[in-house]
């Protein structure tokens, strides 16, 4: 099944496809990924229908952005959108090994955050020449929340707002870049960017799915209100909405508590009354609000992209969104697929 639908990312004029294809996984997350078999998954994810795809510097030390530029000069440049990040800049490792504990088998670099404005500059340059391209639709300023830099949170953000964000308004000025926000894990530092800038877009990993819908009370309605576009990456919560409750299942980056478990059983029990995937309520929920422009999804391979592309295109009968706030599990005010 193709993926079908096109939206436009907020006031931004970008237009992306509600699925987008995630890169991470191409820089080797977790496990390696040959050259090859990454340009068989971006072959596949343009087959499937999907025109935005989105990478970063830290996927890889840089391998993410090359694989993916290298696969996509086969597709005018016209008929695509790409995101990168800025805040890390990609250098030689002073040992000549990288060390990361997410990325395995990745170049001799090291990516060191740098949220100034000339190191904006100097990360966009190296993207470009990474991905082989003069120009991007989006670019965010990457990780200044507080899951990456923990108590020095305040004074990075502080550095994003002050330095990082003014470079990529002149990017956007400039031509440079069509659409420009911030791509972080929590919702509440978007929100706070919001209120200090006039970013054009957002993507948030997480903080909204089936398991979590605290951006209902602020960030969703103020995007909404003045035409901001969000993209939502880990709409599975790190696994567990794709997994269920196995034993094993990963919520937000770490084993998922009992509790977590428990309430995803529920969600789940309800899903198998109506005959639907646990994973294809995931999807197709987090994409219904109307200030979700795209779903990011990274996958492991061939034969997972393509059941998350099926996942997503899926019939679900209505009253399974009833049902579920009936028990409880869903917010009143939160918007579900028609």
């Amino acid at each position: 099944m193709k993926i079908s639908k096109t939206t436009q990312l907020g006031r931004s004029g970008v237009q992306l496809t509600a699925m987008g294809f995630g890169g991470a996984p191409i820089g080797n997350y977790r496990e390696p990924s040959s050259d090859g078999d990454s340009a068989e998954m971006v072959s596949q994810a343009w087959e499937l229908g999907a025109r935005f795809f989105d990478t970063a510097p830290l996927y890889g030390h840089g391998l993410s952005e090359y694989r993916l530029g290298y696969a996509l000069r086969a597709y005018p440049r016209t008929d695509y959108a790409i995101a990168t990040k800025v805040g890390r800049v990609v250098g030689r490792s002073a040992n000549g090994t990288a060390s990361n504990d997410s990325y395995v088998d990745t170049p001799p670099f090291e990516a060191e955050y740098d949220y100034s404005y000339d190191g904006v500059m100097r990360s966009v340059e190296q993207s470009m020449q990474r991905m082989l391209t003069d120009n991007f639709d989006i670019l965010l300023i990457h990780d200044c929340d507080r899951r990456t830099h923990g108590e020095d949170q305040p004074e990075v953000f502080k550095q994003a707002l002050n330095s990082a964000y003014p470079a990529l308004e002149t990017l956007r000025d400039q031509g440079v870049v069509k659409a420009i926000g911030f791509g972080v894990n929590e919702a509440d530092i978007c929100y706070r960017a919001l209120q200090n800038t006039d970013a054009d877009c957002f993507l948030l990993a997480g903080r909204y799915t089936l398991l979590e819908q605290d951006p209902l009370d602020d960030l969703l309605p103020a995007c909404q209100d003045r035409g901001v576009g969000i993209v939502l990456g880990g709409v599975y919560n790190s696994g567990i909405l794709a997994t269920g409750p196995i034993e094993t299942a990963r919520f937000n980056y770490a084993s998922a508590p009992e509790s977590v478990k428990a309430k995803t059983a529920e969600i789940q029990r309800i899903c198998d009354r109506h005959n639907v995937a646990l994973p294809a309520a995931a999807l197709q929920f987090a994409f219904a609000h109307p200030a979700v422009s795209s779903i990011c999804i990274g996958a492991r391979n061939r034969g997972q992209q393509q059941k998350n592309a099926d996942l997503f295109e899926a019939s679900i009968d209505p009253q399974l969104w009833a049902d579920l706030r009936g028990a409880g599990l869903l917010r009143k005010d939160a918007p579900t697929p028609r």
